[in-house]
């Protein structure tokens, strides 16, 4: 099992390009389902969970074309309606298979998914959705089987704001019979990328970016050619590690009006950041003051961004409090970082984190994604050698990090397991 070993101290210099979004390329890579025509995609990030969503796509009759950042999609010999548990067990964004399969076959048996446990994520919203619109669903042996002749449009209220819900119903909406209205949608950037490359494939959809989502259902999609979005968590992980470590580093092929709600607490952190239609320049020459924040739903802080400013904050000037309103149990890298000095205690959904001048290098182990990026930022900033376990977490939400921070000038070092 390969591992990280980072020696602290190095401030970051240079230019770094950010990949595509993998929560924005995960979705896009299931709506390929949906048409018998191919489906062109640009800028598909080289991630872990983006293979595991092609060798899914592959078992069940999808051919796939992979060059690069590109990847082509054909869906017009699908003969396997199944996501077993061998692929789901792994991530959680297989599920996003079950919309698209009733909604184009009718039928689909889908694995209750896996992914971080990083909380409860039920996936009855789906269910739930799915439902309105005419599927019939059961639950046994570890299987969602649902089954419609063709789903009906609804009108679907969901309980709480889900991005895989948001993303699973609109999918299955696009071929129902008649018009859908999502109440309480996501919001979130990725959701409205895949929007739109259902609007490329002929689809009826209103409202995207807004929290009611309109959709006219057609007959069928065709073949359509689509960039997904730059990702605005990698993005945003590099300006916290800058933040920390100190430096000045260009980023390119990024949105910065997807990254307000991070700017701003980097900015109140001390950050200076300018901003292009498709760059940002980040830098940080002294010590971060420390921020408080609260997690919640696009537009507003990302909970896939509060690891990474818990790292940032534990070696600031003063005392935080990170509140995460939206996962249980996304807390698990503070054991982590108080092995390498940090400060924090947790009171319920609460972490109280004083600051303080330097960490030191320790054994640590990645727990979940983002975790694993709290860490790689938290070592940057120690003093001598870290060793980080378990890093095919980090490799399943993020693009070849430790060389694009070794680029910048970090000294970050991959090594098998039997090499520790």
């Amino acid at each position: 099992m390969d591992k990280l070993v980072i020696v602290g101290g190095q401030k970051l210099a240079g230019e770094v390009i950010v990949s595509g979004a993998k929560n924005a390329a995960l979705p896009i890579l299931c709506a390929g389902l949906l048409s018998a025509e191919p489906v062109h995609l640009d800028n598909v990030p080289d991630l872990q969970d983006v293979r595991t969503t092609l060798k899914l796509l592959n078992q069940m009759g999808v051919r796939t074309e992979q060059d690069g950042a590109r990847v082509q999609l054909d869906a017009s010999n699908v003969n396997n309606l199944v996501a077993p548990y061998e692929l789901v067990k792994t991530m959680r964004a297989s599920i996003l298979v079950l919309g698209p399969l009733v909604a184009r076959f009718g039928e689909a048996k889908v694995s209750l998914p896996g992914g971080c446990a990083i909380g409860a994520r039920p996936v009855d919203q789906h269910i739930k959705g799915l439902q309105a619109m005419g599927a019939e669903i059961t639950i046994e042996h570890g299987f969602i089987e649902a089954r419609a002749k063709r789903l009906k449009g609804a009108r679907i209220v969901t309980d709480m704001i889900t991005v895989t819900g948001t993303e699973n119903l609109l999918m299955a909406a696009v071929l129902a019979d008649g018009e859908t209205v999502i109440e309480n949608a996501a919001r979130e950037p990725e959701v409205g990328d895949l929007a739109n490359l259902l609007v490329a494939m002929g689809a009826k959809i209103d409202g995207i970016g807004t929290d009611r989502l309109m959709i006219q259902g057609v007959e069928k999609l065709h073949g359509a050619q689509h960039t997904v979005i730059p990702d605005r968590i990698e993005a945003g992980t590099f300006l916290c590690a800058v933040a920390a470590a100190g430096g000045d580093v260009v980023l390119r092929n990024v949105r910065p009006n997807t990254l307000d709600a991070v700017t701003d607490k980097l900015r109140e952190a001390g950050v200076t950041i300018e901003e292009g239609d498709d760059w940002m320049r980040v830098r940080m020459h002294e010590r971060a003051r420390a921020v408080n924040l609260r997690t919640s739903e696009y537009p507003a802080f990302p909970t896939d961004m509060q690891a990474q400013f818990m790292a940032l904050n534990t070696i600031a000037d003063g005392t935080s409090q990170v509140v995460e309103n939206i996962f249980e149990n996304r807390f698990m890298h503070v054991q982590e970082l108080n092995r390498l000095g940090a400060h924090i205690t947790i009171d319920g959904k609460t972490a109280l984190i004083a600051g303080v001048e330097k960490l030191s290098g320790a054994k640590v182990m990645a727990t979940d994604l983002r975790a694993s990026a709290s860490l790689v930022i938290a070592a940057m900033c120690a003093e001598g050698e870290t060793l980080i376990d378990r890093i095919y977490h980090l490799d399943r939400g993020y693009d070849r990090m430790e060389a694009k921070l070794t680029k910048l000038g970090a000294n970050v070092k991959r090594i098998k397991g039997n090499e520790a």
